[in-house]
């Protein structure tokens, strides 16, 4: 189920930068999660983003907590 998930991850040089992208469409990770931290719910996200899946929202959860095992941390500006 992860490996299916992950798949959902795209990267691609002509889409946003070459940002992780969901399913190749323009929605880089990083904006669902700063969606999700600023408070937004699961629902409303996919309440206003009508082309986006739940499996879409846990993959980036995946995505992220897989990054998040990188051998190097550094800290980041608050």
């Amino acid at each position: 189920m992860r490996e299916i998930l992950l798949k959902r991850i795209t990267i691609d040089p002509n889409i946003c930068h070459g940002k992780p992208c969901i399913r190749g469409m323009r929605y880089p990770v990083e904006f669902i999660l700063e969606l999700l931290s600023s408070g937004m719910t699961t629902d409303e996200i996919l309440e206003d983003y009508d082309d986006l899946e739940l499996d879409d929202i846990q993959a980036t959860f995946l995505y992220a907590a897989k990054l998040s095992r990188l051998k190097s941390i550094y800290q980041i500006a608050s």
